[in-house]
């Protein structure tokens, strides 16, 4: 089971599944569901809640205990900012506390971020850098900027 966090990043990472690949995909985001629409073999289990419209993603309490029901195997998590101390984080508080779930349901967690998030702070902490399993870089990123990240105890993995 894959859990597809909310977001541009996670939705790129749906966009790129092959459509024969047979998967079972868990999201609490109702526009991630549907870009499975096409793929035959993918069954969706979309979580639900209130709907959090900034991120088109389900947060609360209905949300935290369907989360409560499943554990994924891998969760691509999406976020506002990742730094090496200050960890992973996002704008909004629910949105932070039902990140950090569907984390600890999951047996392993890849962050996947763009240029512009790293060495980042947001408002909110979802969780320090060692918790996840690692992070998905672009290629051409200095190793020397991507070292503590390393030293942190995450994987390093570009695209």
């Amino acid at each position: 089971m894959v859990f597809l966090d909310g977001g541009t990043t996670t939705a790129e990472i749906a966009r790129h599944l092959p459509r024969d690949m047979p998967l079972v995909i868990a999201t609490h985001s109702p526009t991630i569901a549907a870009d499975f629409e096409h793929h035959a073999k993918v069954e969706v289990i979309l979580i639900g809640g209130r709907l959090y419209k900034h991120s088109m993603v389900a947060v609360g309490a209905r949300a935290m205990a369907a989360i409560d029901a499943i554990r994924p195997d891998i969760f691509f998590l999406g976020v506002t900012a990742a730094h090496p101390r200050h960890g992973l984080s996002t704008g909004d508080f629910e949105e932070a506390a039902i990140k950090r779930h569907i984390l600890d349901a999951s047996a392993k967690t890849y962050v996947a971020v763009t240029e512009e998030k790293l060495d980042a702070v947001s408002p909110c902490r979802i969780a320090p850098l060692g918790a996840i399993t690692g992070l998905i870089v672009p290629a051409g990123i200095e190793a020397e900027r991507l070292a503590p990240y390393r030293e942190a105890g995450v994987a390093v993995v570009t695209d």
